[in-house]
């Protein structure tokens, strides 16, 4: 990764610059050029007076270069200087003595013989935080003084490599035959799943713009309007609280969207170049290769416990309800049973299940059992703290004549011979095996599921490193049953096409209608959702009739775009990996701030530029507004 966060130009030399603050860059200069004058300027990175001589580090976008200076009168016109200060400086290029060559730098091995200094701007005595460690300092005194973390050489990189990620995407989609195009920031507001941020007009009394949620409506209308394959690095405007992944406020994404294209289509795209980008921005890591893994989403949410399967992490959930069905034991009468069969866990500590417990309680669960199959004698232990379990095949003609495994603990009692090698059996259970069971109602026990596979796998160290692990999250519902009104809602994209189109819409039950919806997933982080889009207007009145929207209601809300539709639309698809979370997963990044040059803090502030701010009442009164 470090070549792509070298400060250094390797392919491209800058214009020359007409010499008046410099003529050669602090990364640039190399053994080749020395005897020659060059005039620098850039920050004072540190400053060391060794009695006569004094040595300054100076560092600018490129890199830094070591002055030294031998004249006292060059010293003295230094007097005061504090780092941080910007300064011209001209010299000669001379050899570094062995004895000081530095080969963690690129201008390691030479130095800068002062024999002019032009102090271009001092700067403060004291600094809030010493440039270099700024990322050790508080998150609020770093966002304050983001100017100065940035040049921090660490966070300095990240936006380089921000950069750099940005260009190559560009790159990629021009390859495929994509049209970059930009699309309108003040727009109207419409029902996309997040709060709008919207923007009084002052011509119009008492209307208002919103900022865009996505370039949704516009990138169809583009389709429509006859361009077949649209792009761009597009700005998102959400007001939604802040997460790790999550910036608050605004967030970038690679926007695409094809014309007369399936779901597939987008795929393809998508994986060629995201496959593209993972391995030209990783140094040996591991990537997923083409064709990416197609999950459906009630397979995912059952195996993973989530639509945003890590698929680093091995272990897989198994549905044991159906085991437990004919099972007389309390705790999962009338509850939904999972299962994660952990290899060679069985010698753990005991330390180590009850810490597992103590954790399953932290997250809202009643308890977590497990089984443990013995490793010397091929038996099998099981402890429990208020139990969930597993649900087995049958047995087959082997495992019905095999003695029944010994299991010890509270819930033994309930499992005869037959269901305890039924158990063994169905989830190959071997000795030093451990069997978690977790168990709860419909609504929770998937959630909690996975939960405790993501701890597990962290526990045991089962993540595999240095891996990008790509899949396909597919078959979303359409609709689902929203938990505060408890009538239908979409439950992604409305503009979604449903499997089946007109006809799955007229004569199935809503909540079993699949939509062409997809997310694309890498290790365990969402990067983009996507869906082949409702084109149709017969299909789109119908569905959003379904969610419980009068056909007058859809008119008002999205009136070009039905509009359109009614003028030949063609059949298109796209999506839109987050890009600010493509670089933070390339970077191994845990906090999406790290790689935003300006992001807010967690509660949607800029300290730095004093944002949200009162206005003036003269303000006010010119868009119409009173507040209350």
């Amino acid at each position: 990764m470090a070549d792509h966060l070298s400060y250094e130009n390797k392919s491209e030399r800058q214009c020359r610059p007409d010499g008046r603050f410099r003529t050669r860059t602090c990364g640039e200069l190399r053994p080749s050029d020395v005897g020659a004058e060059a005039r620098l300027a850039g920050w004072v990175d540190t400053i060391r007076d060794h009695g006569g001589i004094l040595f300054l580090d100076l560092r600018d976008h490129y890199g830094l270069t070591q002055i030294v200076f031998h004249d006292a009168g060059l010293r003295e016109r230094l007097a005061g200087v504090s780092r941080e200060s910007v300064l011209s400086i001209l010299g000669e290029v001379t050899p570094r003595d062995a004895e000081t060559v530095n080969p963690a730098l690129a201008t390691g091995e030479i130095e800068l013989r002062a024999r002019d200094v032009e102090v271009l701007s001092h700067a403060a005595a004291e600094l809030p935080f010493p440039i270099r460690e700024s990322h050790k300092t508080r998150e609020e005194l770093r966002l304050k003084y983001r100017f100065l973390d940035l040049r921090n050489p660490e966070v300095h990189e990240k936006i380089i490599f921000r950069a750099k990620v940005i260009a190559f995407l560009r790159e990629r989609m021009a390859a495929h035959g994509f049209l970059e195009i930009q699309t309108p920031i003040l727009t109207a507001s419409s029902p996309e799943g997040a709060r709008d941020y919207l923007v009084p007009s002052r011509k119009h009394h008492g209307m208002f713009y919103a900022l865009p949620q996505a370039p949704q409506q516009f990138k169809q209308l583009l389709m429509v309007s006859g361009f077949d394959r649209y792009f761009q690095i597009a700005p998102c405007f959400r007001d939604e609280d802040a997460r790790a992944d999550r910036a608050p406020g605004e967030f970038y994404q690679l926007d695409f969207e094809m014309s007369f294209a399936t779901q597939e289509d987008v795929f393809q795209i998508a994986e060629d170049v995201m496959f593209d980008t993972f391995t030209r921005f990783t140094e040996g890591g591991a990537v997923t290769p083409p064709p990416f893994p197609r999950i459906p989403y009630r397979e995912s949410m059952l195996r993973y416990g989530t639509d945003k399967p890590d698929l680093r992490n091995p272990l897989v959930i198994c549905d044991l309800t159906d085991f437990f069905a004919d099972v007389e034991f309390k705790a999962f009468q009338r509850q939904q049973v999972r299962g994660i069969v952990v290899r060679n866990c069985a010698g753990r500590p005991r330390s180590f299940f009850d810490r597992m417990v103590d954790y399953a309680t932290e997250i809202g669960m009643k308890g977590l059992g497990y089984v443990s199959v013995g490793a010397q004698t091929g038996t099998a232990a099981t402890a429990a703290a208020t139990p969930d379990v597993p649900t087995a095949a049958a047995p087959d003609s082997a495992a019905a004549a095999a003695p029944a495994p010994e299991l010890k603990g509270p819930i033994a009692k309930f499992l005869s011979p037959e269901k305890q090698r039924e158990l063994a059996a169905s989830l190959s259970l071997k000795p030093d095996d451990t069997l978690f069971f977790i168990s709860d109602v419909p609504a929770l026990v998937n959630k909690y599921a996975g939960q405790i596979r993501s701890e597990l796998g962290a526990r045991l160290d089962l993540i595999e490193t240095g891996a990008y692990r790509f899949c396909f999250i597919v078959d979303y519902p359409m609709y689902e049953i929203d938990a505060e009104s408890g009538k239908l809602a979409f439950t992604h994209n409305p503009f979604s096409m449903p499997q089946g189109e007109l006809a799955a819409l007229e004569t199935k039950d809503p909540l079993e209608i699949l939509a062409y919806q997809y997310d694309i997933v890498c290790n365990g982080v969402e990067l983009s959702s996507g869906a082949v889009r409702n084109h149709r207007p017969d299909i789109m009145k119908k569905a959003f009739e379904i969610a419980g929207y009068a056909e007058e209601e859809l008119t008002t809300k999205f009136p070009a775009l039905l509009n359109a539709f009614h003028y030949g639309a063609p059949p298109h698809a796209g999506m839109a990996p987050g890009l600010d979370r493509i670089v933070m997963l390339l970077l191994g990044e845990e906090n999406i701030r790290e790689v935003i040059a300006f992001p807010m803090n967690s509660s949607a502030q800029d300290t730095m530029m004093g944002a949200p701010g009162e206005v003036t009442e003269a303000q006010l009164r010119e868009v119409h507004i009173k507040l209350r």
